[in-house]
């Protein structure tokens, strides 16, 4: 086996060039910059720039976290999907907080989304489910995620037997499924740099609006 700190101390990080963020012409609201940002990701050809980590704490407050993919961003915060039951369901159900991170390594930036969630409701749990690819909206109705698989016949039997619900039910939306939004309290943009004086921007929720803040490195 190698030595694994030799192995990581020879890998490079924050290797450049990356495009400049102009702090100065920052939008006032901190979804316009997010678009604006992942636009660009999306154009210098990013794989799943969409894709974020979703940070939840459990009952005893231990962090978790997991990779999902983005839905919308809209007046009401920064969407996901995901089902009730499941370990993230049941500890947004006992604590509504979240953090959302997206890295574009390409372009050397994070973005970073803290705040409350918000249940989206019925209207938007059946829009998203029924817009799932068929083998999703399956796995969807199975609904026994992060159990312990004993058996892979098991798994088999399941999907096999909610393809056969779908098949005679199209239009089935799985009761258990769920879109959250996170509200954002605080919104930061970190544009690396390759002799690590990092451009930091955060925006921090307000009564009257946003406050903008640079921040250290």
């Amino acid at each position: 086996m190698p030595d694994m700190r030799q192995m990581l101390r020879g890998l490079k990080s924050l290797p450049g060039p990356y495009p400049p963020f102009d702090t100065a012409h920052a939008p006032a609201d901190p979804a316009a910059l997010f678009a604006e940002w992942l636009q660009i990701a999306i154009d210098v050809g990013t794989r799943e720039p969409h894709a974020m980590t979703l940070s939840t704490v459990d009952a005893h407050g231990h962090p978790d976290a997991r990779v999902l993919i983005l839905k919308n961003v809209d007046a009401h915060g920064w969407h996901f999907a995901i089902t009730r039951t499941s370990p993230k369901g049941r500890q947004l159900a006992a604590h509504p907080h979240a953090s959302l991170t997206f890295y574009w390594p390409l372009l050397g930036r994070q973005v970073r989304i803290r705040g409350p969630v918000r249940d989206m409701g019925p209207d938007a749990q059946a829009a998203d489910f029924l817009a799932r690819p068929l083998g999703s909206r399956v796995g969807g109705l199975v609904a026994r995620q992060s159990d312990v698989l004993d058996a892979e016949h098991e798994l088999d039997d399941a999907l096999t037997a909610q393809l056969a619900r779908l098949e005679a039910q199209p239009d089935l939306v799985a009761p258990h499924w769920a879109v959250y939004a996170v509200e954002p309290h605080a919104v930061e943009f970190w544009q690396g740099s390759e002799e690590r004086r990092h451009t930091r921007l955060r925006y921090v929720r307000t009564v009257d609006g946003w406050r903008i803040e640079r921040l250290w490195p």
